[in-house]
């Protein structure tokens, strides 16, 4: 008995101890073996709240892109070095987790003020924190599902920071893409004989054309709406694998996660784009996987349409969903290679 109990209480010390190396482990970025590169995660204070950078690329004289992640409050460091190898050989990469996500989260700030205009105007301070630091005129804006609200919002306000605008899973007229979405997923649901799916999404039609709710995330998953020639991005064990986080930032990513979502999602969906965006004065460029049913990509199109600019293209990727710069990273990184490098 007492040499089972003395097991007990060393296990238990290991645990604790291993829990503890895995809540307070370093975290990096892996270095980039080239004569002028840059591979760096950072935290820098950023309009009066500490936010997480990581930059990549192989030569910081390169273009550069500042990447705006979506969610809201999904931040992509913990995996997307392994989807941009490519882009970092012609291209110096930036990506920040935003106020109140990820490792930008910290639990004792006051983030009550947090809006969708806040992280606007954080993303214009990163933008000349970026310009300054690395030397640009310009950098190139890309955004990403919900970060294209934030995006796309900076580059019409401040048109002389940027040399073009990306969006990719763009969002739209939010009822319109959620009801694409909606009748999408039904309609899957049908053909593989789910009747207890198309019951409860059709259930779903009045609150989602209210703009109440956005069609359930993971029956637009299930169905091959967010993602089909990779699994989704983002889920707990890839992002506690990657080198960029912890334990302790695993904690972050879901709460803050939760709490953007609960502070920015109806003032995206009761203020969508349309509303507030319909001309740019720099090229911009709607980047849309064909079957994405996350951010509808026939939406996307009939907003394209309505936005006035003197260049603009939509580019549809027809083997992709959500996520067309992961899903055919190879084919994305000819377009933005034949697009900015001149």
């Amino acid at each position: 008995m007492k040499n089972i109990k003395k097991i007990i209480k060393i296990s238990g010390a290991i645990i604790i101890l291993l829990l503890i190396i895995a809540l307070f482990s370093p975290t990096w970025t892996q270095s980039i073996q080239a004569k002028n590169s840059i591979s760096e995660l950072e935290q820098v204070e950023i309009n009066g709240s500490n936010h997480e950078i990581m930059i990549r690329g192989n030569d910081k004289d390169n273009p550069v892109i500042i990447v705006v992640h979506g969610g809201p409050g999904t931040p992509e460091i913990p995996y997307v070095d392994k989807y941009q190898d490519l882009l970092e050989a012609d291209f110096t990469v930036v990506h920040y987790d935003q106020r109140a996500s990820g490792k930008s989260h910290h639990f004792f700030e006051d983030y009550t003020n947090l809006s969708t205009d806040l992280l606007v105007e954080d993303l214009l301070a990163m933008t000349d924190y970026i310009s300054e630091r690395l030397g640009k005129e310009k950098v190139i804006l890309m955004s990403h599902s919900a970060g294209t609200y934030i995006g796309m919002q900076a580059a019409y306000k401040a048109p002389e920071k940027y040399e073009a605008y990306i969006g990719i899973g763009q969002m739209s007229d939010t009822v319109e893409s959620e009801l694409d979405g909606l009748s999408y997923v039904i309609d899957q649901a049908q053909k593989a004989g789910n009747q207890e799916d198309v019951l409860y999404l059709q259930g779903l039609t009045e609150q989602i054309k209210n703009g109440d709710m956005v069609t359930p995330r993971n029956y637009v998953a299930k169905y091959g709406g967010a993602a089909r020639l990779i699994e989704n991005p983002g889920d707990n064990i890839s992002v506690l694998l990657s080198s960029e986080y912890n334990l302790l930032d695993i904690i972050r990513y879901n709460y803050g996660m939760g709490f953007s979502q609960q502070m920015l999602l109806n003032d995206i969906l009761k203020n969508p784009l349309p509303n507030l965006v319909t001309k740019l004065e720099i090229p911009f460029y709607f980047v849309m996987g064909k079957y994405d049913y996350m951010t509808s990509s026939n939406a996307a199109k009939s907003y394209f349409d309505k936005i006035e600019a003197d260049q603009k293209e939509f580019i549809s990727f027809d083997q992709s969903a959500h996520y067309p710069q992961f899903e055919e990273k190879e084919k994305f990184y000819e377009w933005m290679s034949d697009t900015f490098i001149k």
